[in-house]
């Protein structure tokens, strides 16, 4: 399952990406935004995303005006990790290496076709495995542990 969210500045390619990553053959759930809204949010569908990530154990994108807003939202929440994605290279790369469960695209900043190819890109691609992957990412893991055992979060 592919859960998908974007506030006002990534409606629009929100919209296109549904109907893409649909044909694409993967089952798609829409978290919102369900209109276009000026004035909204955008960590609200970041977490409704997310939430919906860690309790399948399924795969989010997320959609701003840059991505970054929504990256940096979805990075807090335990057990998910995010990335901005901007080309192929670093979609693939989110995947193979730190096997991301939730990409994140600038609607404002990216276009249709790009974004098509990114998203078909991720979806594509698999963690590696590879022991360096494994190690960075444990560590990453461990920084997540101890902060949330320090600070009662």
């Amino acid at each position: 399952m592919i859960y998908i969210g974007s506030d006002h500045a990534g409606f629009e390619l929100k919209e296109t990406l549904k109907q893409y990553i649909a044909k694409l053959g993967y089952e798609i759930k829409d978290m919102g935004a369900y209109r276009y809204e000026q004035a909204d949010d955008f960590p609200e569908y970041a977490l409704k995303v997310c939430r919906e990530v860690l309790k399948s154990k399924g795969q989010g994108i997320l959609i701003c005006g840059t991505g970054q807003g929504m990256e940096r939202t979805a990075n807090k929440i335990r057990g998910i990790y995010a990335a901005v994605c901007w080309n192929e290279m670093t979609a693939r790369v989110a995947k193979e290496h730190g096997d991301t469960n939730v990409i994140s695209l600038g609607g404002r900043t990216t276009s249709p076709e790009e974004a098509e190819r990114i998203v078909r890109t991720w979806l594509e691609s698999k963690f590696t495995g590879e022991s360096r992957h494994v190690r960075r990412n444990n560590q990453i893991k461990e920084i997540e542990k101890k902060y949330m055992k320090e600070y009662n979060t």
